[in-house]
């Protein structure tokens, strides 16, 4: 039956359904008051080779950084200080020591960079390539939840940086492995130099560290935080559903590196669909009480004000510069 496959059913119909009846709600990070005033909050994720990467290009040490920081990102989503990590690698037979320890090596300095005060490792054996789980916990000050309003409408909708390279990146990188492995010539190597921010925002994207405590100083705590990594659309239906608000986003407003739109004519892949749906940014959207909007655009010049939040009836709509206003889709959704 159609209601029963998932590409009919999509991703997030397909959890709520699973969740009916069980008296738990899905969330995608989880939060728990603390003995003290904080609150602790969880994220994890899992990363499987020939799913999430592909070891014929991605740099050992890239993959394992890049690990750590997709679970950072989710406790920065929700205004919280990294404090542990947890990571389980499942290793296949075709990794020796020196390689498993390159990924670490990943790790380590990704944990170094983002504050966590202490990390734990479990090594188990894989039949089907590598695997890697990552679960972090971070906290949540009380007077910073104390400080977070309620969402409005015209609230204005933030990202932290440009949005579609890593998806085109990738995509550089797939047609470079083609070529590759067509020609079989193991002394020809790819010249990537004119791709360099591309590759680089896919194979090893960064967050701010003092994003919190820039937000926490400056007095401007957003209703809402997401992680950007399916899509700005999959993240703005989010948004929508979380706030139970509508949201206008102006495509002139999307930020996008240098060089996009003239790779986006070379692979024949509109830069625009590869920010709404391409995934891997890794990027910050937060919504921003449209009253600090002056200090906001003063102190946080890194982030791209995009849209804002809308009356329901609304919906999550794409607005072109003519005015024309798109429904946004999702894969998943």
């Amino acid at each position: 039956m159609a209601e029963d496959n998932f590409s009919e059913i999509g991703r997030v119909e397909a959890v709520a359904r699973l969740f009916e009846g069980t008296g738990y709600s899905p969330a995608g990070t989880c939060s728990y008051p603390m003995s003290g005033k904080d609150t602790n909050v969880n994220a994890s994720g899992v990363l499987l080779e020939g799913t999430d990467f592909d070891l014929t290009y991605f740099p050992l040490k890239h993959l394992g950084y890049k690990s750590v920081i997709s679970a950072t990102g989710e406790l920065y989503a929700c205004m919280a200080h990294p404090r542990t990590l947890s990571v389980t690698l499942g290793v296949s037979a075709k990794l020796d020591f020196p390689q498993v320890k390159e990924i670490w090596t990943g790790m380590t300095t990704a944990a170094r960079e983002h504050g966590y005060k202490s990390l734990a490792l479990d090594l188990i054996p894989s039949r089907n390539g590598l695997c890697i789980a990552v679960s972090a916990s971070g906290e949540l000050l009380s007077l910073t939840e104390k400080r977070r309003t309620r969402a409005k409408s015209m609230d204005l909708v933030c990202i932290s940086d440009n949005l579609g390279a890593a998806f085109m990146g990738m995509q550089v990188l797939e047609r470079e492995k083609k070529r590759f492995e067509n020609t079989k010539d193991d002394s020809s190597q790819p010249d990537l130099s004119g791709y360099r921010h591309l590759v680089g925002a896919y194979l090893k994207p960064e967050l701010n560290p003092s994003t919190v405590s820039q937000l926490e100083d400056a007095e401007i705590i957003p209703s809402h935080g997401y992680l950007v990594t399916r899509g700005l659309s999959d993240a703005v239906k989010r948004l929508s559903r979380d706030s139970g608000l509508g949201v206008k986003i102006y495509v002139d407003k999307i930020p996008f590196p240098g060089k996009m739109f003239d790779l986006g004519k070379e692979m024949n892949i509109d830069p625009v669909s590869a920010a709404l749906n391409g995934g891997e940014d890794y990027r910050l959207l937060f919504t921003v009480p449209i009253g600090r909007h002056d200090k906001f655009r003063h102190d946080f010049q890194t982030f791209d004000i995009i849209g804002h939040l809308a009356t329901p009836e609304v919906g999550t709509v794409l607005v072109t510069p003519e005015g024309v206003e798109l429904p946004l889709k999702a894969q998943g959704w």
